[in-house]
């Protein structure tokens, strides 16, 4: 997909799928491995999963190559096996959307702290970023998106990464808390222009809180950029059960409503994150009729 192809595309209301992570995990993948393998040796769990988002609504699917940079998976000694599974996790997400959706490659935090407050330097970061994404775009994913932010500096590095391996579109999201602020510093607002600036095609939040929580952080940074604004929440905050797990119990019918405000507060790419499932695409598909 080319930029202008994506600029058409995001004429209207795009949606996203929903999360991958919490629903793995309902699906049976233990917690503490690494998620990519287990998704290799589980095709119909993970296609399944796709399958259904798309025929809930989602225009665009992520392959789930999320934790698929070097330095996360030499966390599980699978550093030298990078180039096979991401392009075995996109070749996944393209059979399923065969041309009922687009497909877009996932890359997130290294999981390093940049300096100053630890030792990952920015040419470092560009180094790993330029190596997963090479690898996605010769997989055929449409688009790159880098998501689950937690440091301004090192997403730049993955747009940056980028614009110089393809020239796909690169969307950004950042996990930010209810008042727009950066773990790492700044804001949502101050990334969304440093991110347009260096050459994004969309930029915004996901994970993060619920949609409940959002609405003064999309309408800031529709503020403050020109280019589409991307809204992919959790299902509201969870509460910790009795055995350690995340529960989140916002109905598909009330995110659904609170997606509908942070549309009309600006957003235009639009998806789910933790907690969220396909009845939360599908009923926000009904609801704004797309």
């Amino acid at each position: 997909m080319t930029r202008d192809e994506f600029q058409v595309l995001t004429q209207g209301i795009v949606l996203l799928d929903g999360a991958t992570g919490s629903n793995l995990i309902k699906a049976g993948m233990p917690r503490g491995i690494c998620t990519e393998t287990w998704v290799m040796d589980h095709k119909d769990v993970i296609q399944n999963l796709q399958k259904q988002y798309i025929d809930a609504g989602s225009r665009i699917i992520i392959a789930p190559t999320f934790g698929g940079n070097r330095m996360a998976l030499s966390l599980h000694g699978l550093e030298n096996r990078i180039e096979e599974i991401n392009k075995t996790l996109v070749s996944y997400a393209k059979e399923v959307a065969a041309g009922k959706a687009f497909v877009a490659g996932d890359v997130t935090t290294t999981g390093k702290m940049m300096e100053p407050a630890g030792d990952l330097t920015y040419e470092n970061a560009y180094e790993i970023y330029c190596e997963q994404i090479t690898i996605l775009r010769d997989a055929g994913v449409d688009m790159i998106l880098a998501e689950t932010m937690i440091n301004i500096e090192e997403c730049l590095a993955a747009v940056d990464a980028a614009q110089s391996v393809c020239d796909l579109p690169i969307l950004c999201s950042m996990t930010v808390e209810a008042d727009g602020s950066i773990f790492s510093g700044g804001n949502a607002m101050e990334a969304a222009m440093a991110f347009e600036a260096a050459g994004a095609s969309a930029v915004g939040v996901n994970c993060s809180v619920g949609p409940d929580q959002l609405a003064s952080v999309i309408r800031n940074i529709r503020e403050s950029v020109s280019i589409p604004v991307i809204a992919k929440p959790n299902a509201g905050m969870p509460y910790i059960d009795d055995n350690g797990n995340a529960v989140y119990s916002m109905s598909p019918q009330a995110f659904a409503q609170y997606m509908k405000n942070l549309v009309d507060c600006g957003a235009g790419i639009i998806g789910g994150c933790c907690g969220t499932t396909p009845d939360f695409i599908r009923e926000t598909a009904r609801l704004l009729n797309i």
